[in-house]
C-alpha cells in the first residue's frame, strides 16, 4: 500500500535533483528537475529519453506539460534507468 504524498513539497524537494518522468504514452525522461510551475508543468535539464528501456538520445533542456505525466520519481545520481525500472 502506498501513502499519499502532498505533491507541492515533494516536487520542491526534488528540484535540482535527478528524476525519472514517465509519460502516459510510455516514454521516460531522466534528467534534473529545474523547476515546477503552479500547474505542475516540469522543466528538466540534461535530459535523456528512453523508450521501452532503450536509450534514444540526449535532449538537453525540456518542458513537459503536466497532463502528459503518468508519474515522477527521484533517482539516486549513480542509479541507471534499467536499475530504476526494477524497483
Amino acid at each position: 500500500m502506498t501513502t499519499p504524498v502532498n505533491p507541492k513539497p515533494f516536487l520542491n524537494n526534488l528540484t535540482g535533483k535527478p528524476v525519472i518522468v514517465k509519460l502516459k504514452w510510455g516514454m521516460e525522461y531522466k534528467g534534473y528537475l529545474v523547476s515546477v510551475d503552479s500547474y505542475m508543468n516540469l522543466q528538466l535539464a540534461n535530459t535523456e529519453e528512453y523508450i521501452e528501456g532503450q536509450h534514444q538520445g540526449n535532449l538537453g533542456e525540456i518542458l513537459i506539460r503536466c497532463n502528459n505525466v503518468l508519474y515522477l520519481r527521484g533517482v539516486p545520481e549513480d542509479e541507471e534507468i534499467e536499475d530504476a525500472e526494477r524497483d
